[in-house]
């Protein structure tokens, strides 16, 4: 792990215990030294759980066997290793993940299915399943429910902080809380997740609309960052539900009475995509983009991804260099519809660019000050139509290099 913890870093927030919900780290030594590297969570009997996962075509076991699991609907543990991805570790691979679910199914007093698995670290190497077992005992004598700090840590690979968000939200007239964790911060480009995160709330919320409710949460929070475009093998978000306080009956299509808990649920996964961004590997800055009069929606998201991906436009962010002509490239290689003389940039909400040239009298001096910042706002409007759309990237620095140049050794 860097040593240099991401200028961009927030604090972790405190996670107050969470009705249902025990977790424990340790260290099972996978492949760091001297420092927890994997996470045991335990789940009040009768726990639903909803996710979501990597649309990578060459997926971790782990996933696998999460997707698999899903369909039941229940979940009463967790395991999470760091160091080892298992990932195109074949049916060794696969044999890993289930027999880590069988020990820890016997730990719980449950299904093997009723346990989810998920690993990150290196691709392509064996997993030494035996280590990790082996710790799997000792974690489950440290089961607490005030160990949401040592979680977040333990799932950690390039990260330099924890990751951890909470909100309390309202069913009827009874308030219940979300705590979440998560880790990422290279391979970032998320489809349907982010790198590992795992929410759990203690409200009582039937499997399908616990899936609804997370489903529409990550399209405008985890599916709205990008660190380097590229989408990991093992994105997988589990969302848990362990139904320790009581409150109304949530009907199985959630409702109008899981609005606030959308809301709160919501705030939890920005906090959390943010904090991923926040600590993209050797980031420092986090850059938003706006784009605004798009045909569509999912067009205006198509454009403020080409920009966030765009190297060009990242390294222009990290060199403090206000190059709005790289804005306009990644704009026109979209494949969107635009209008080079409809369009309009702004940078720190300084318009320098309409209608295919710059603004008459435009001033640059207020624009060099706001990319000296630590937070970017880009701004773009295509003048074609209504739609609009908002992402998160990170700058592009030689750290990115010196990080994953050196990731294996």
């Amino acid at each position: 792990m860097p040593n240099n913890v991401s200028p961009l870093a927030v604090s972790l927030p405190a996670l107050a215990p969470l009705a249902g919900v025990r977790l424990a780290a340790g260290a099972a030594g996978i492949r760091y030294k001297g420092r927890d590297d994997v996470l045991l969570m335990e789940l009040a009997p009768g726990s639903t759980v909803a996710g979501v996962f990597t649309r990578n075509k060459c997926p971790g076991a782990p996933v696998d066997w999460c997707r698999a699991a899903l369909a039941g609907g229940r979940a009463r543990a967790v395991v999470v290793n760091a160091g080892n991805a298992n990932v195109f570790t074949g049916k060794a691979g696969a044999t890993v993940a289930r027999t880590t679910a069988e020990a820890a199914a016997k730990l719980a007093g449950c299904k093997p299915r009723e346990v989810f698995v998920a690993s990150t670290g290196v691709i392509g190497e064996q997993l030494p399943v035996e280590r990790l077992t082996a710790a799997l005992p000792r974690l489950s004598k440290a089961l607490a429910a005030d160990a949401w700090g040592a979680a977040a840590r333990a799932i950690m690979t390039t990260d330099t902080f924890p990751k951890a968000a909470t909100r309390t939200a309202r069913i009827g007239d009874a308030t219940v809380t979300i705590n979440g964790i998560a880790k990422g911060s290279g391979m970032i480009a998320p489809d349907m997740a982010t790198m590992l995160c795992f929410i759990a709330t203690d409200a009582k919320i039937p499997s399908a609309a616990l899936q609804s409710v997370l489903s529409r949460g990550v399209r405008s929070t985890f599916n709205a960052t990008t660190v380097d475009s590229d989408t990991s093998t093992s994105d997988t978000v589990l969302l848990f539900a362990t139904g320790q306080v009581k409150h109304p009956r949530v009907p199985a299509e959630g409702g109008p009475m899981l609005r606030d808990f959308a809301r709160a649920l919501a705030e939890v996964l920005h906090d959390l995509a943010l904090a991923v961004v926040r600590d993209g590997e050797g980031a420092q800055k986090l850059i938003r983009i706006d784009v605004a009069g798009a045909v569509s929606a999912n067009s205006a998201k198509r454009v403020a991804m080409a920009i966030a991906n765009s190297p060009l436009v990242k390294t222009a962010i990290a060199g403090e260099d206000a190059n709005w002509g790289r804005i306009v490239m990644a704009v026109g290689k979209a494949g969107e519809p635009a209008d080079r003389d409809r369009l309009s940039v702004a940078i720190g909400g300084v318009w320098m660019a309409k209608d295919g040239g710059v603004v008459a009298g435009y001033d640059e001096t207020p624009v060099v000050a706001h990319m000296k910042g630590r937070e970017i706002d880009i701004a773009v409007d295509l003048g074609l139509g209504r739609g609009r759309a908002r992402v998160w990237t990170c700058d592009l620095t030689h750290g990115y290099i010196d990080i994953n140049g050196s990731y294996r050794s």
